[in-house]
């Protein structure tokens, strides 16, 4: 995990441009631009294999705290330190904290389509498209809470205001990417505007990051869950 390549540990590369590659795991060709320094590829699908594990993790809690039920998910073997299941898991765990909380929805129901949505997003999206999927995951859940739709009134509003809310926080800390850090600062700006707009209190706790020496480009004193090695 303190590598890239879930192949052959090497670091990632990104290209310019998105070229034809073949994934080492199901074979399939597609169109990305990263690969490992080593030329190996793996697509989304086959990084995020095992997923469906969070369902699990999800359904059997009973708290009210999302950052709590997110870490439990990142411990799952699944979980890589970076990748697109972070688009589902922050997600996830607010839509499970806010159910204890008081959401009046079907929680089972929520989960699934958090996994459909989340896994629409693709790795990578957070500097080709100029939109973390941690921070868009976050305008999921409200939008699933509120049940928005494209011509939804209000619901519309506020699914949108969520995203834009993480992902200025999670901007406002700067790159390199880390999955674990913008999930967090996406969790974060969820809680606060949850209550808020929606009147429902989730516990968001203390948040101190045990995974940066897992991290290659970690920002140690400039992360604000960084606790030191």
């Amino acid at each position: 995990m303190s590598e890239e390549c879930i192949i052959c540990k090497a670091p990632l590369e990104y290209l310019e441009s998105s070229i034809p590659m073949t994934c080492e795991i199901c074979h399939q060709t597609v169109q990305s631009r990263a690969r490992c320094v080593q030329g190996h590829f793996v697509c989304d699908q086959c990084h995020t294999r095992g997923i469906g594990a969070i369902f699990s993790v999800c359904l059997r809690e009973g708290s009210d705290r999302p950052v709590e039920i997110l870490e439990k998910m990142m411990s799952l073997p699944f979980c890589h330190m970076h990748g697109p299941e972070h688009h589902v898991m922050v997600g996830a765990a607010l839509l499970t904290a806010c159910h204890h909380a008081g959401g009046m929805f079907d929680l089972h129901d929520a989960l699934s389509e958090i996994s459909r949505r989340g896994q629409q997003v693709p790795g990578g999206a957070c500097g080709y498209w100029g939109a973390c999927g941690a921070g868009i995951s976050t305008g999921m859940y409200i939008s699933i809470v509120t049940k928005a739709t494209p011509l939804a009134e209000e619901p519309w509003g506020l699914a949108n205001q969520m995203t834009a809310s993480a992902l200025a926080a999670i901007g406002k800390h700067g790159g390199p990417r880390c999955c674990k850090r913008n999930a967090y600062l996406a969790i974060l700006e969820a809680c606060r505007f949850t209550e808020e707009k929606l009147g429902i209190r989730m516990d968001a706790g203390t948040i101190r990051c045990s995974r940066s020496s897992l991290n290659r480009q970690c920002l140690q004193g400039g992360c604000p869950f960084y606790q030191g090695e």
